[in-house]
């Protein structure tokens, strides 16, 4: 008789998933910006400190086409399976969903065979994505209860609108655009949810046009950048309502909602102030049956000699922040985030959700400050933290370095070498370095990371 059990991985709670195995493995797409005919690919580095390979690179999948751009690529399934009214128990944990930006091709990668060396077992075609849902430059995926989302950028042609599509997920079949009735949305980002209140957020960034040449000034000069929040009626795929930060305040990015599902709030990080190159994390809340939004954290610019600024910074003699991602904890108690610009990462409790305290901070590269990992501290790092994913149990946070292949020499003209650095966080707030984790990945970049078994932000539940 056959037994149908979910996956050991998928967790009802936030609370009890965080008492699950600590992750061994986590997986890091690195792109190659070199434009020498080398694809891109997905290395596997062991993060067991009991294992001899410790911090080191023990898997690689190279893709089978140059020029992809990896990017923020998910699970196939999570904690959300076991959602009672789109219930898939029988799925498991097992592919990687991986976009490329630049090409518009997705990557199927099963991991349980062999889970240091991730096979390819189908790509999905650009020209499905478009033909089946009329969008291109998937960035984004979450696994969620009736099926795989990947928010994408724009249409073929390069322009908006940007939206969001959904597979299979049983074939990985593009089965369409998610949106019935956008409403005024246009650019396209990240996205979330709420499970618990029908509610899909989701945050805006550019068109292709407007992002694959690097910062398009002429656009970021004139606020036609994101600038809004999205609500959205996640089970009748209607707009419900935007949310308007400003227009000085451009690039409205990365989306962390409270992972209790009773709390209807979360957190959105914005790149850029126009007025004064400061970076900021927004709160979006419920009140009342009312959704509203509001600054929580500012994080100002640090004055600079112009002579150690790049070309785009030296009349501003100012580096900005340049927060480019955020992490929140399963407890909800810590929200990370990373300042690019600066080479900073943040920790903050956010208990109170309206009046977050800084609780740690640690300093890697930086456009001046160019702060070294203690494993080498006479060499200046370059880059700075910019994709951060926490460990269920919240006691680790990971880091890499690289943004954007068209942006990143605009704010490191010198380059970027790829590095991954692991940090401890104290459960009473505090970060401190792991000497010992500090991998580099010569001229390839990495960046986003995800977890064996689920991490911070892979995950979304329908119980408290």
């Amino acid at each position: 008789m056959v037994v149908w059990r979910p996956d050991p991985t998928f967790y009802p709670s936030p609370r009890l998933a965080m008492q699950a195995p600590p992750e061994r493995l986590a997986y890091v797409a690195t792109i190659n910006p070199n434009g020498d005919g080398r694809p891109d690919a997905m290395a596997v580095v062991d993060v067991d400190p009991r294992s001899p390979t410790y911090g080191q690179v023990v898997g690689r999948t190279e893709l089978p086409y140059p020029g992809d751009e990896l990017h923020h690529f998910g699970w196939n399934a999570c904690s959300s399976a076991l959602c009672p009214y789109a219930p898939h128990p029988h799925v498991e944990r097992r592919y990687l969903v991986v976009p490329g930006l630049r090409s518009s091709r997705i990557y199927i990668m099963d991991t349980k065979l062999d889970p240091r060396n991730p096979r390819i077992v189908k790509v999905i075609e650009p020209q499905e994505v478009a033909q089946r849902a009329g969008y291109s430059r998937p960035h984004t995926v979450h696994c969620g209860p009736d099926g795989i989302y990947l928010s994408a950028l724009g249409n073929p042609e390069g322009d908006g609108p940007g939206g969001i599509f959904i597979l299979d997920h049983d074939t990985f079949e593009v089965l369409g655009r998610w949106e019935v009735d956008r409403g005024p949305q246009f650019l396209a980002y990240d996205f979330w949810w709420h499970l618990g209140y029908d509610v899909m957020i989701t945050s805006e960034w550019g068109t292709p046009r407007m992002v694959e040449n690097g910062v398009d000034l002429d656009a970021l000069l004139n606020s036609r950048y994101g600038h809004h929040i999205h609500v959205w009626d996640l089970r009748r795929r209607r707009h419900v309502q935007a949310l308007d930060l400003g227009p000085e305040h451009q690039m409205v990015l990365e989306l962390r909602p409270a992972h209790d599902p009773t709390r209807a709030y979360g957190f959105a990080g914005v790149v850029l102030s126009l007025k004064d190159l400061s970076a900021s994390i927004w709160l979006w809340h419920r009140t009342n049956g009312t959704w509203n939004v509001q600054k929580v954290i500012e994080i100002p610019a640090e004055p600079a000699d112009p002579d150690r600024l790049p070309p785009a910074l030296k009349d501003f003699k100012a580096v900005p922040p340049l927060v480019t991602d955020i992490a929140l904890s399963l407890d909800d108690r810590f929200l990370y985030v990373s300042c690019w610009g600066t080479g900073e990462l943040r920790q903050y409790d956010v208990s109170d959700p309206f009046r977050p305290k800084l609780t740690g901070t640690v300093q890697l590269g930086g456009i001046v400050r160019r702060a070294p990992h203690p494993k080498a501290p006479k060499r200046p790092l370059n880059g700075g933290p910019q994709m951060v994913e926490v460990s269920r149990d919240g006691r680790r946070v990971y880091v890499t370095n690289s943004l954007y292949i068209p942006w990143d020499p605009i704010f490191y003209p010198d380059g970027i070498r790829g590095w991954m650095v692991k940090l401890h966080a104290d459960p009473q707030g505090g970060l401190t370095v792991d000497r010992d984790f500090f991998v580099e990945f010569g001229d390839y970049r990495p960046h986003q990371v995800r977890l064996e078994g689920g991490d911070a932000s892979s995950d979304s539940y329908c119980y408290p």
